[in-house]
């Protein structure tokens, strides 16, 4: 049988390899002139693998429809591509947060795992190769696929799995082209949205203070002003930008925030806070012992310099300015309201969410072709019979940790299946 790829991103390089090693000859179009490219700024170039959590954990880290993944999931885990990779010679390893990265933290060394099983296979790789139709016959009452049209030549193919990845850092290649595809087969595609993606927040000023500073170990939550409901809670790190926030943290919390009910309305009226817990080891009352004991420390200086053992230097004048506690005060002439009110302000340090950054700039696309027109089991297209689905495209996605990455996976060797 004689299969088309459409995409050379992970999803596309695995339903490739699968498909041949059950014996199908397999033909991988890519529209750039190498594979993989947006696989290799994953993980700050590092790339990301996947992560070591049980595979029942991945669901719970898809927001996006994880359910829907179940047999994908326990189709291809998280110790398969561990193996795969350890196969073609390179070895990974475990860092906080249960990430799995390549032992030389660096993409490229996966990318070569892939292109080295690809060549051994001899799949057919043709780079610069744009699809713009998928070719479809009606024969007894069943559409079924027979091939692509490309800008320069049709291929015949008796099955096609579309894996051009989402809308997120077009510069790699993924520009949506596969939802057009899909929807002139008459698939529907649901809205797309930036996910993984910094946040903006009204606050611009004490963000461009801030801009460049990391904060490891703190708590966030997000929370509906009118409701007060905690929409999302994390513990990791985070990063202060010119504009808003990103990071860890801040990336997994817009993949939760882009599904709240009426979102941009609630952005729009100022109603998402982003409440960071800068001590959340400490209770408010061990904070306030430990605040105590350095202001007796440095009890004759002035309040600006009596917070070096509690905050990164870049955050104190901004602190202090929040505070309303004036900076050239003697730290041993600070009131207990005052001092409370700084515990406060440790645990509680807010700003508004004013939107997400735009797609551009988002690790991962939330949106996609709709699960209900996908056979879960085998990524099968329930309207036309030989198509099917891997990766991004698809309307599911996770949270940051190496999740999306076991998503291409997870998918591609399920489509590569062909059941």
């Amino acid at each position: 049988m004689k299969v088309v790829v459409i995409g050379g991103g992970p999803a596309g390089m695995m339903a490739a390899i699968n498909a041949r090693q059950n014996g199908h000859e397999a033909i991988l179009l890519e529209k750039m002139d190498s594979l993989a490219r947006k696989l290799l700024i994953t993980g700050k170039g590092r790339c990301n693998i996947t992560s070591s959590l049980g595979m029942e954990e991945f669901i719970k880290n898809t927001p996006g429809n994880g359910m829907f993944l179940y047999s994908c999931y326990n189709n291809y885990t998280n110790r398969d591509i561990i193996q795969f990779l350890k196969e073609q010679g390179l070895e990974v390893k475990e860092e906080r947060g249960n990430r799995i990265f390549p032992i030389t933290d660096r993409s490229q060394d996966v990318l070569k795992c892939f292109v080295k099983k690809l060549k051994e296979l001899n799949v057919i790789i043709k780079y610069n190769t744009e699809v713009i139709k998928i070719l479809t016959k009606n024969e007894n009452n069943e559409v079924k696929v027979i091939g692509v049209q490309t800008k320069f030549e049709k291929i015949q193919a008796d099955r096609v799995i579309l894996a051009t990845g989402g809308k997120s850092y077009p510069l790699t290649g993924s520009t949506g082209d596969g939802y057009n595809l899909a929807k002139d087969l008459g698939h529907t595609v649901t809205e797309i949205k930036p996910s993984l993606v910094p946040l903006e927040c009204y606050e611009s000023e004490i963000c461009k203070d801030l801009q460049g500073l990391s904060l490891k170990n703190v708590d966030i939550k997000l929370v509906d002003v009118r409701t007060e409901k905690n929409i999302y809670k994390d513990f990791g790190e985070m990063l202060f930008t010119h504009f808003g926030v990103s990071g860890p943290v801040i990336l997994s919390s817009s993949a939760h925030l882009v599904r709240y009910s009426n979102i941009n309305e609630k952005l729009a009226n100022k109603e998402i806070l982003l409440s960071i817990d800068l001590k959340p080891k400490l209770t408010e009352k061990k904070l306030d012992e430990r605040i105590i004991r350095d202001f007796e420390e440095f009890k004759n200086k002035q309040f600006k310099n009596g917070l070096d053992k509690l905050l990164p230097q870049k955050m104190i004048p901004v602190f202090i300015r929040i505070s309303g506690i004036n900076e050239e005060k003697k730290i041993n002439e600070i009131t207990k309201e005052e001092r409370k009110n700084l515990v406060k302000l440790f645990k509680n340090f807010e700003l508004k969410v004013k939107k997400f950054r735009q797609i551009e700039e988002a690790i991962i696309t939330s949106g996609g072709i709709s699960i209900k027109e996908i056979n879960p089991k085998t990524m099968e297209s329930k309207k036309i019979k030989g198509l099917y689905f891997a990766g991004e495209i698809i309307d599911v996605d996770a949270y940051t940790g190496g999740f999306n990455l076991q998503i291409a996976y997870s998918t591609g060797y399920t489509a590569g299946m062909l059941l």
